[in-house]
C-alpha cells in the first residue's frame, strides 16, 4: 500500500512538496449522481424549476468549485486549470441525474480533488435548486473514475 503523503515524519499535516516533480499534462474524471423523485426530474428536464435552469447553474457551480478547491481542501495546491467540463446524464428509469466532471491542467500535481469537488458542488447545487419540492434527494457515489499524468501514471476505475 502506498504511503500517505500529507504527513511528515512526526505525523503532522503538510502540503506535499511538488518542487521536484515534472510539469506534465494531467487530467482527472470524477462522477456522482443525485437521485430524486420522478416528478422532480421532470421539473428539471422540462425547465419548470422556479429557481431557473437547474443544470446550467449546477454546471457553473461545478466549474467555480473546481477553481476554488484549494480554498476548500486545506492541503490542495492552487492550480492554473486549463479546462473544467461538466456533463449531466439524466436517467428517467432510475430517476437520477448523473454528473461527470473532467478537469485538465499542465502542472506538477494532479487535479483529482478539483474533479471530485466539481461533481460534489454541482450535485449540491441541484439539491439546493430543487429542495423546495423534494427534500428526499440523495447525493451519492462521488468517485474518481480516471486520472492520467504524473509519476503514478494512469488510473481507471473498473466499474461504470
Amino acid at each position: 500500500m502506498a504511503e500517505l503523503t500529507h504527513f511528515d515524519e512526526k505525523g503532522q499535516a503538510v502540503m506535499v512538496d511538488v518542487t521536484e516533480k515534472g510539469i506534465t499534462t494531467r487530467e482527472a474524471i470524477a462522477r456522482g449522481h443525485v437521485r430524486m423523485r420522478p416528478e422532480t426530474l421532470d421539473l428539471i428536464l422540462e425547465g419548470r424549476a422556479k429557481k431557473g435552469d437547474v443544470l446550467g447553474v449546477a454546471r457553473l457551480a461545478g466549474i467555480m468549485a473546481a477553481k476554488k478547491t484549494p480554498d476548500l481542501i486545506p492541503l490542495a495546491h492552487p492550480l492554473p486549470l486549463s479546462s473544467v467540463k461538466l456533463d449531466f446524464f439524466p436517467d428517467r428509469e432510475q430517476s437520477l441525474i448523473g454528473i461527470q466532471a473532467t478537469v485538465k491542467v499542465t502542472s506538477r500535481t494532479g487535479v483529482e480533488m478539483e474533479a471530485l469537488t466539481a461533481v460534489a458542488v454541482a450535485a449540491l447545487t441541484v439539491y439546493d435548486m430543487c429542495k423546495a419540492v423534494d427534500r428526499e434527494m440523495v447525493v451519492s457515489e462521488i468517485r474518481l473514475m480516471e486520472k492520467s499524468g504524473g509519476r503514478s501514471g494512469v488510473f481507471k476505475r473498473i466499474e461504470d
